[in-house]
C-alpha cells in the first residue's frame, strides 16, 4: 500500500518512502506544559495518532517510532512556580517548576486519553536534554553559525541560504513585515535566541556562555536529533508553528549537520461556530471543560476527525449533536460484532491518501448501511473511537431533554428565591430514576442520559 503526504517543504502531495521501512520516525512538536491544553491544542494531537495508527498498520506496529515532546522550560511555568513559592509553599524554585510541570503533564495525559489518543513512544522533556541542547549550540559557534554575546548565543539566519524556503519567505521581508526584537547583542534583526541568560530568580543552566537557558527553538532540533537521528521521516505540527519555530529548526539542525525531516506536516487551525477562539470573545475552552459539561471523548475526536487536516476545522454544536447521534448508531451496529475484524478497505485507502479523515469517515457511512458490523466494528476502532469495549452510553435510547431540563431550571431558579429546595430534590430523584444523570453548576443545568433510561418515567415528570 502507497501512503501520500503532503509535504510543506515542497507544497505537493508526494508518495511517502520512509527512510526505513523497518524503523519509520515521526517527531511532533508537543505542548508547553502551563496550563490545561485548549480545544485547539488537541488538533494536533488525533491527526497524528491517526497517521501513527496508519503507519503501524503499513509498516508493523514495531516499526515504527514516534516522539511529541513536552517544553518544560517556560516563562509561565516559571511565574505559577514563583507565586506558590512566595504563598509559602515548600521546597526550591526548581522544585516548584518541577511540581507545576508534573501538574500539566498529568492533565494533557488525562485529556488526550480521554480523546482517544494513544501515547507516543516517547516524551521527551526539554529539562532533560539541556547538555545536549549545549552541545548543539557549541558546534553551531564552532561552524560560525552562532555567536555569543553578552551571555546570549545567536543564530546568524543570514548563513543559511535556504531560510525561509519551508514558508516560503525572504528575509527582507520578514524583516519589513514582522515585528522582530531589536537588541544590542544582535548583529542582524533577523538572527534568533538559542541560548539566553537566566537572572538569579530564575531557573538556569551552567553554559560556556554563563548561567542561562535556552530558546524555544533549540530545544526541538536537539531532542529530534538525540532520540530519532539526524535524518528522519516526518516533523509535523500546526500551521502556526510554520514560521518561525520549524523554520529555525530547519536551519539551525541542517548548519549543525543534520538532514532533519524529509516530510513536513502541518494541520490548520480551529474555530468555534464560524470565530477564531478566543478569550475576549468568550469563545475560548479547554479539553477538560467540554468533557466536564459531558461531551465525551469520542464525540470531540469524530468531530474532529470530521474535517481534513489541512483545512480550517470548526467546532459548532450541531456538529457535536451530529457526531453524538451518528456514534450512537454506529455503536450499537458494532456491538453486534466482535473484536478482531479487518477494517474497511475503502476507509484505509481514504486514509493512505494524504490522512483524509474526511473522506474516511464518509466511507464508514456507507459501510454502516451494509450488513458488514465486523468491518464497522474495526474500522471505528481503527480511527480511535472505540475500545474493546461497547461504550454502555451507546444503548441509551434517544430523547431529548430540553423540555425537562428546561422545567429543572425554572423549579431551581425558585427554589434559590424562596431557599425551599425540596421541589429540586425530588425533581433530581425522579430523573435519576428515570436513568438521568442530573449536572448542576453556576451556569445551569445539564441532563445526561445513561443506558437506564426509562423513557415512560420522563414522559410522566411533564
Amino acid at each position: 500500500m502507497t501512503i501520500r503526504l503532503y509535504n510543506t517543504a515542497t507544497r505537493t502531495k508526494e508518495d511517502f518512502v520512509p527512510i526505513d521501512p523497518d524503523n519509520v520516525r515521526m517527531y511532533l512538536c508537543g505542548p508547553t506544559v502551563y496550563d490545561r491544553a485548549h480545544i485547539g491544542n488537541a488538533r494536533p494531537v488525533l491527526i497524528f495518532d491517526v497517521l501513527s495508527r496508519l503507519l503501524r498498520h503499513v509498516y508493523g506496529d514495531t516499526h515504527v517510532t514516534y516522539v511529541r515532546n513536552f517544553t518544560d522550560v517556560d516563562d509561565r511555568i516559571n511565574e505559577t512556580a514563583l507565586k506558590r513559592k512566595e504563598a509559602g509553599a515548600r521546597g526550591t524554585l526548581e522544585d516548584l517548576i518541577r511540581e507545576r510541570s508534573d501538574e500539566t503533564i498529568n492533565w494533557y495525559h488525562a485529556d488526550m486519553d480521554a480523546l482517544g489518543a494513544l501515547r507516543p513512544d516517547m516524551e521527551p522533556r526539554a529539562t532533560e536534554y539541556i547538555a545536549e541542547m549545549i552541545a548543539m549550540i557549541d558546534g553551531l559557534i564552532g561552524g560560525g553559525f552562532a555567536y555569543a554575546k553578552e551571555g546570549h548565543v545567536l543564530f546568524r539566519v543570514r548563513k543559511y541560504e535556504d531560510y525561509g524556503k519551508l514558508s516560503g519567505r525572504s528575509v527582507d521581508d520578514m524583516i519589513a513585515g514582522a515585528r522582530v526584537e531589536v537588541a544590542p547583542y544582535k548583529e542582524d534583526p533577523m538572527d534568533f535566541v538559542l541560548w539566553k541568560p537566566s537572572s538569579d530568580d530564575l531557573p538556569g543552566w551552567e553554559s560556556p556562555w554563563g548561567r542561562g537557558r535556552p530558546g524555544w527553538h533549540i530545544e526541538c532540533s536537539a531532542m529530534a536529533y538525540e532520540l530519532l537521528g539526524a535524518r528522519f521521516d516526518i516533523h509535523g505540527g500546526g500551521n502556526d508553528l510554520t514560521f518561525p519555530h520549524h523554520e529555525n529548526e530547519i536551519a539551525q539542525s541542517r548548519c549543525a549537520g543534520h538532514d532533519f525531516a524529509n516530510v513536513w506536516m502541518h494541520n490548520e487551525m480551529l474555530q468555534v461556530e464560524g470565530k477564531k477562539m478566543s478569550k475576549s470573545l468568550g469563545n475560548f475552552f479547554t479539553v477538560r471543560d467540554l468533557l466536564d459539561q459531558g461531551v465525551r471523548g469520542e464525540v470531540i475526536r469524530f468531530v474532529m476527525l470530521s474535517t481534513h487536516y489541512r483545512k480550517p476545522m470548526d467546532w459548532t454544536e450541531k456538529k457535536r449533536a451530529e457526531a453524538e447521534t451518528t456514534l450512537r448508531k454506529w455503536y450499537q451496529q458494532a456491538d453486534q460484532a466482535e473484536n478482531g475484524g479487518t477494517p474497511y478497505a475503502p476507509m484505509i485507502a481514504a486514509l493512505s491518501d494524504d490522512l483524509n479523515t474526511h473522506k474516511a469517515i464518509q466511507e464508514l457511512h456507507q459501510l454502516s448501511h451494509a450488513d458488514d458490523v465486523s468491518a464497522l466494528r474495526a474500522s471505528i476502532q481503527f480511527l480511535g473511537l472505540m475500545g474493546a469495549t461497547t461504550p454502555s452510553w451507546a444503548n441509551a435510547p434517544a430523547y431529548d431533554l430540553r423540555p425537562l431540563t428546561e422545567a429543572f431550571m425554572n423549579i431551581r431558579q425558585a427554589a434559590m428565591v424562596s431557599k425551599d429546595f425540596g421541589a429540586v430534590d425530588a425533581m433530581k430523584t425522579n430523573l435519576a430514576n428515570a436513568g438521568v444523570e442530573v449536572r448542576m453548576s453556576k451556569e445551569g443545568v445539564e441532563l445526561l442520559p445513561t443506558s437506564e433510561l426509562d423513557v415512560s418515567k420522563l414522559e410522566a415528570l411533564l
